[in-house]
């Protein structure tokens, strides 16, 4: 009996010992150091998974464990952004949105576009789809027109369509036409109530016209920021009156027109949760809903849990976030930006991750007056055919060129997580002590499983000292090495 324990332990050694060699997985890295040795570059260390376990408690992956799936990642494509790539010459043009929007050799992917719906706070001047001379109506949106999105955006955009055309696209308003307004002002001022139907009837011919053009809108939110009326243009909404107007209005005009389009409410920060939630309370609403949208200039990303805690039935989309460093910088605080809009913004069941936005030339134009952002840098800095790649690019680089649309968030370990500490019995070595550990202390980080199977971690070192973050996967270790300040995206 004991010569045959010991065969079948040899043979099971063996067998473990040929597996390991056989199923041995390389671990692909890029990189990004915050003093800009390394720009979101590929990493020649060859890094494999082993049975040394190291110090210190393990990221552990287990892709068993599913989440949310990911539409993708990007920019907010305005028509400042459009305005400076269509001025580009052609050959430079194309460049740059290979670039951003391919995903062969170093090319980063962006996945996702935010459009205006009209115009936003980063316009040459404020324009809608159906702009008429004071006293006049067209309720029924006969004179409706995309005009000025001919100009930059749809030609910006049927380029883009041509690399990637199946590319996820968001269109958000800032503002109804001003004679739908109780100011007559694109600047603040109520929708009039007798305008409900005619911009749900604006909403409609939007999507449809866009659709002629070969640029099918997967998603439109009612309102970019309801709860701002400082912005040129802009228009606030209490929830009660978005709530009527997709209950009674949009909901039903874009059934009614056969409209596959997803309506999201919200768009606005993450320190009103309870805002979606109203909303959402509403049964009849609710069917028209597809999800809530977020931007996180106040507040805590937290709040985005709690909306998916009450509601897991509805979606969570990440809208917006303006992300700028001092130009010229020596250093690059790619960490914190990372651990934000990465990592929290994901583990807080994002579909997805949106930053404010593609392009701006180097003195931050175009904007509005009298409530346009001023200081809004974008993913790029355009100057003619010169290209300047900001942190904001680097920040979504390193999620959208390896997690594609339809990969799908899975556990890892968070810091705040319990852990598991197995050592060595103080008086007997032989002995294994199993100790729960109240705090993981890893370091900030996010798993997804690819349509393809592959498993992407992103990994941020937000403190001052070399790390060396221990990750667990099917019971292999290895062990990545990560700079102060520096971020990793990991792939095997």
């Amino acid at each position: 009996m004991k010569k045959n324990y010991l065969k079948v332990l040899t043979i099971g050694s063996l067998l473990t010992c040929c597996v390991g060699v056989l199923s041995a997985q390389e671990i692909e890295a890029w990189v990004t150091n915050a003093d800009r040795s390394m720009l979101f570059q590929r990493q020649s260390e060859k890094i494999t998974f082993g049975n040394e376990e190291g110090k210190g408690l393990p990221i552990i992956i287990d892709d068993r464990q599913e989440f949310q799936t990911i539409d993708g990642f990007g920019f907010a494509l305005t028509e400042g952004s459009a305005f400076h790539l269509h001025h580009m010459s052609d050959s430079a043009r194309e460049q740059i949105l290979k670039e951003m929007f391919g995903t062969e050799g170093n090319h980063v992917g962006f996945s996702y576009i935010r459009l205006t719906l009209g115009a936003s706070d980063l316009n040459n001047f404020v324009y809608s789809y159906n702009d008429l001379p004071d006293g006049k109506k067209d309720l029924e949106m006969k004179k409706f027109d995309l005009g000025h999105d001919y100009d930059d955006i749809i030609p910006v955009m049927k380029e883009i369509l041509k690399i990637v055309p199946d590319i996820k696209i968001m269109a958000s308003p800032w503002s109804a036409p001003a004679w739908m307004k109780e100011s007559k002002n694109v600047r603040g001022g109520a929708l009039k109530n007798e305008c409900y139907d005619a911009y749900a009837r604006y909403f409609t011919k939007y999507v449809q016209a866009m659709a002629k053009e070969g640029i099918n809108i997967d998603v439109v939110t009612v309102q970019n920021e309801p709860l701002n009326s400082r912005n040129t243009p802009s228009m606030p909404w209490f929830w009660q009156q978005q709530n009527e107007f997709v209950r009674e209005h949009l909901g039903p005009a874009f059934k009614a027109a056969g409209l596959k389009t997803k309506i999201v409410i919200f768009d606005h920060n993450c320190d009103r949760p309870d805002y979606p939630l109203a909303i959402l309370s509403d049964p009849v609403t609710s069917e028209y809903v597809d999800g809530s949208a977020f931007h996180h200039y106040r507040g805590y990303m937290s709040g985005m849990n709690i909306v998916h805690r009450a509601r897991p039935d509805k979606n969570i989309y990440f809208t917006e976030q303006m992300l700028t460093e001092r130009p010229g910088s020596e250093t690059i605080n790619i960490a914190s930006a990372v651990k934000r809009l990465i990592v929290n913004v994901t583990r807080n069941w994002s579909k997805n991750s949106i930053l404010w936005n593609y392009a701006a030339d180097p003195q931050f134009d175009p904007h509005t007056d009298n409530g346009g952002c001023s200081m809004c840098q974008g993913a790029i800095t355009i100057d003619g055919d010169k290209v300047t790649r900001n942190i904001a690019y680097y920040t979504i680089a390193h999620a959208s060129k390896f997690i594609r649309p339809g990969s799908v968030r899975i556990s890892s370990t968070d810091a705040f997580d319990p852990g598991v500490d197995i050592t060595e019995d103080e008086e007997r070595a032989e002995i294994r002590r199993a100790t729960v550990v109240e705090h993981s202390d890893v370091l900030p980080n996010v798993a997804f499983k690819t349509p393809e199977g592959k498993i992407v971690l992103v990994i941020a070192n937000d403190s001052w000292s070399q790390q060396i973050a221990k990750i667990q996967y099917n019971g292999r270790f290895a062990n990545l090495h990560l700079a102060p300040g520096s971020v990793g995206t990991f792939i095997w």
